[in-house]
């Protein structure tokens, strides 16, 4: 398969009918690690708010289990993902984290800007260090998902474009931004679980590395000093040349998708392990266009301990780390 056999295919997709298997090639194909890190540097900027990480910070969930945190925010993507937003497996995923986001009282501002870091992030990463910029189909297709991902959660007034939901960012950064303790301790929790993946002596360079490819504006809101020039020349020039690298090599296989491989879960997940203990026992609430039609109200788990798409599964019918 030609490196760019899979670019000529999405360009003949359309992004309004075709955005979920759009998505699953940018992500599992295309750019599986670029896309994994715009998703990463997007939450990130989430703690720049203080507003949003006075909240993480009193959960205390990155303290406690900041892996298990990070790799749950990444499997509930993906489940929501994985076989369309519109199947069961999706919105069963939806369905949960409303669940968990059900306890707390979260502006509608917040979560729209949330959203638009996940779109966004991985744009602005894979545009400036992928081993090519992304397509408009490409692009079209985030903002699909996006808008997808804000009518399951009932999110109000959702942009429409790329370019809406770029301002919607910048505006909203320039407004939220601001220094607080929380944001630092959050960041800190975060950067020990990115650097715990590596050995001890390279945990210094990959904590510098990392702080260099934040922009000046998060950092202060971090709690960091800005990083020197030679720092982030040095991290921008290795992804750069990462990036020539992954250009010659051969287009990855379809047989072969990169798929989550959670350390939280070497043996596998169901939808119930993903989030905090207590979201088990909250009842599931129908999505926004399930309302109408709804039924004696809250949605309620089958006592036989469904999986995340809602089939009751034999014994060994888990989810597999990397294999799901």
């Amino acid at each position: 398969m030609g490196r760019y056999s899979r670019l000529h295919e999405i360009r003949r997709m359309d992004p309004a009918r075709d955005y979920a298997e759009i998505l699953r090639l940018i992500s599992q194909y295309e750019f599986p690690w670029d896309y994994r890190q715009g998703v990463s540097v997007a939450f990130l900027r989430d703690y720049g708010v203080p507003r949003i990480s006075v909240l993480l910070d009193r959960t205390q969930e990155f303290e406690r289990a900041g892996q298990k945190r990070y790799d749950d925010t990444v499997l509930i993507g993906y489940e929501m993902a994985a076989d369309g937003f519109d199947s069961e497996r999706g919105r069963a995923a939806a369905r949960h984290l409303n669940r968990i986001h059900g306890k707390y009282s979260i502006p509608n501002e917040d979560f729209r800007y949330v959203l638009a870091t996940t779109i966004v992030g991985p744009k602005r990463w894979i545009d400036r260090y992928g081993w090519r910029p992304l397509c408009t189909q490409e692009v079209q297709a985030l903002v699909e998902a996006g808008r997808r991902t804000a009518a399951v959660m009932g999110i109000e007034g959702a942009p429409e474009t790329y370019e809406e939901f770029e301002a919607l960012l910048d505006s909203y950064e320039r407004r939220m931004f601001a220094y607080d303790p929380a944001n630092r301790r959050v960041a800190n929790a975060t950067f020990r679980v990115i650097a715990g993946w590596y050995p001890r002596p390279l945990r210094p360079l990959v904590a510098r590395f990392s702080l260099a490819l934040l922009d000046e504006p998060l950092l202060t809101a971090l709690g960091f000093r800005p990083q020197p020039r030679w720092a982030r020349a040095s991290a921008s020039a290795a992804l750069r040349l990462r990036a020539r690298c992954v250009r010659r090599l051969p287009a990855r296989p379809r047989r072969f998708p990169s798929r989550p491989r959670p350390r939280s879960y070497p043996f596998g997940w169901r939808l119930d392990d993903l989030g905090p203990h207590w979201a088990r026992n909250r009842p599931l609430e129908p999505l926004p266009d399930e309302r109408n039609g709804a039924a004696g109200g809250a949605i309620r788990q089958p006592a036989a301990g469904p999986d995340s798409g809602g089939r009751t599964p034999a014994p060994d019918r888990r989810r597999r780390a990397g294999n799901s």
